[in-house]
């Protein structure tokens, strides 16, 4: 059980053992349920048993059958578990029954999103949107959190952000969502009047979106040590949703060309709707960038369901306008695996890869490692194609092709010239289709450090 401080903070956490269960109507749920799992070990739950019902409709009572109950109650009783975990909604009803068949904590996936949600929210404004979901989802079912307050003091779908424990008064949570609303709207005015100066600057933005732990931070923080910007790395961790507030840092290309690039919070399927709301306002920086990073885990075998989700909730929030790039990160375990002979898992990465790979995509395709660094100078060469309507680059005219270099001279603005053993170096500004006609004499190494 969860201690708390006279101000309601927690002061020591419980590990959870916990079952999941999961609902379906035939459909394959195993992804799902895996990525279930990987929520709960994200807030420190460990998990100790998997049950699973197929019905042709949910049971308005319990949403899995008597007979299932049963079992799961079983279950319980003989893995010393103290929670179950629901992969579907539960209504507060539910909840309820649940509970008293049970005999322990029952809470649902998205309590457990919500939950994690809290426990990360670093910014005053994050802790406000995810306070304003976790009330908004908590109004119609206060009555079967009452029932799990009774029974287990706090802990997981009862403490808000700050380790607070969270309001169960009916008229008190409509009272602060009133108040979380209100510090939103102001936060948001702010917003827009940073967002109107930045565009004023002319500084264009390019976003990073992407399924929860696809590699975004990372391959933030990869571009900062390559551009060598005094800029303050963004944390990064092997786990989902390791990031939730957007972070903002200023990039300067090899060629002083500054963008600003931003890190925002990982999408996950089922993602509360609450949740989308409550983080809109914060979402629409994406609306307004000036070109999208879709990241994609390479490495992982349903790659094509992580895109669907993102897309999904990318019109959700209506960005339409921006252009877009698919960037398959985690290459260096993607290659490992088509290397690898005999391994199931590899396998089935490998095929994923080759259908990643030959699936036509109306957006730019680059295949990178934000841990070795593989593809990152034509991902910034693309965002610097992207973001601006003409391209600064070093060429290397060998003395053979003077036609070029007359072209050159005549049709670029030419910022400086040297004259080498293999040809002419040439330092150049140029449209993007002269860009793409003539990248191939780009000047290598081309590793974007400030020269």
């Amino acid at each position: 059980m969860l201690k708390f401080t006279e101000d309601n903070r927690v002061l020591e956490h419980e590990r959870h053992r916990a079952v999941l269960v999961g609902f379906t109507r035939g459909e394959d749920i195993s992804h799902s349920m895996e990525e279930l799992k990987g929520l709960a070990e994200a807030d420190s739950v460990e998990v100790i048993g998997v049950a699973v019902q197929a019905l042709s409709k949910p049971n308005a009572a319990t949403l899995i059958g008597s007979g299932k109950v049963m079992e799961v109650a079983e279950m319980v009783k003989n893995m010393e578990a103290d929670m179950v975990i629901f992969n579907d909604e539960l209504t507060g009803m539910q909840l309820r029954n649940l509970e008293d068949s049970l005999n322990v904590k029952v809470i649902d996936r998205t309590i457990l999103i919500l939950d994690i949600f809290a426990e990360r929210a670093d910014s005053a404004e994050g802790k406000l949107q995810v306070e304003l979901a976790q009330l908004k989802y908590r109004m119609p079912r206060l009555t079967g959190f009452g029932k799990a307050l009774s029974r287990t003091g706090g802990g997981i779908g009862t403490r808000g952000p700050g380790e607070k424990k969270l309001e169960t008064d009916r008229r008190h949570v409509e009272r602060r969502m009133n108040d979380i609303k209100a510090e939103l709207k102001r936060a948001k005015s702010n917003r827009e009047t940073q967002r109107n100066r930045m565009s004023k600057s002319e500084v264009p933005v390019v976003a990073l979106v992407g399924y929860t732990n696809s590699g975004k931070s990372a391959i933030m923080n990869r571009i900062l040590s390559l551009t060598r910007k005094e800029e303050k790395s963004v944390r990064e961790k092997d786990m989902l949703f390791a990031t939730l507030d957007t972070r903002k840092r200023n990039i300067r290309l090899n060629s002083n060309r500054e963008f600003i690039l931003t890190d925002t919070v990982g999408f996950v399927s089922r993602l509360p709707h609450d949740l989308i709301d409550a983080f809109k306002s914060t979402l629409e920086e994406i609306k307004y960038a000036d070109l999208i990073l879709h990241v994609v885990d390479a490495g992982f075998k349903e790659s094509h369901f992580q895109m669907e989700v993102t897309n999904r909730v990318l019109d959700e929030i209506g960005v339409a306008g921006a252009g877009r790039i698919l960037v398959f990160n985690k290459m260096d375990i993607a290659e490992s695996c088509f290397a690898a002979d005999g391994n199931k898992k590899s396998a089935s990465v490998t095929e994923n890869m080759k259908g990643l790979m030959t699936t036509p995509a109306p957006e730019e395709k680059l295949y990178i490692s934000a841990k070795t660094g593989e593809g990152f100078d034509k991902l910034l060469d693309a965002i610097e194609c992207g973001v601006f309507d003409t391209v600064r680059v070093k060429l290397l005219i060998p003395y053979s092709e003077g036609n070029i270099s007359s072209y050159l001279c005549e049709k670029t603005n030419v910022i400086s010239m040297k004259y080498e053993e293999d040809g002419t170096e040439f330092h150049v500004e140029l449209s993007k289709t002269d860009y793409c006609r003539l990248r191939a004499y780009r000047r290598e190494p081309c590793d974007h450090t400030e020269r």
